[in-house]
């Protein structure tokens, strides 16, 4: 399903899904208009095409004893299609990376990685991101404050 395949309504369950993941379908359709069934069948139609991948509970970190945000810049040693590949396939392997984009500019990859203390980002760093496959270069920024954190897209 693609974005332009979604109407208004389409739109409306989306924000709706987003802001309250434990909505009962029924409300969800009296607040779009529309019975049960057929909304129903557009959340249905919407997971089976992949825009609606899932619910998760999301847990709060700083009570989780997981409050350290460390975002980390990798540059590899070397570039090819088949390095790329093993780096990021080796990210999903360590927990504590959550997040792992492929960036523009001085480094190829950004981290985002989650720790309970600086003293335990040191062994993270140590027993595996220099683990991983090529890592050339790691430039580490602590996150100070969290100011904004949001899952919610603006459909």
């Amino acid at each position: 399903m693609a974005s332009d395949d979604l109407d208004e309504i389409d739109l409306k369950i989306l924000r709706i899904l987003q802001a309250e993941p434990e909505i009962a379908i029924q409300e969800i359709g009296t607040r779009v208009g529309l019975s049960h069934t057929p909304c129903w069948r557009r959340i249905r139609k919407m997971q089976e095409s992949g825009l609606l991948k899932g619910r998760v509970w999301l847990v709060d970190a700083e009570k989780a004893g997981h409050d350290v945000s460390i975002f980390v810049f990798v540059r590899l040693d070397t570039h090819s299609a088949e390095v790329m590949d093993a780096f990021e396939k080796a990210t999903l392997d360590v927990p504590e990376i959550l997040q792992c984009y492929t960036v523009s500019g001085e480094f190829d990859y950004m981290l985002r990685v989650v720790v309970g203390s600086v003293r335990d980002y040191e062994r993270t760093v140590k027993g595996k991101l220099l683990k991983l496959p090529h890592v050339g270069i790691m430039n580490s920024h602590f996150a100070l404050n969290e100011v904004k954190n949001t899952t919610a897209l603006p459909v």
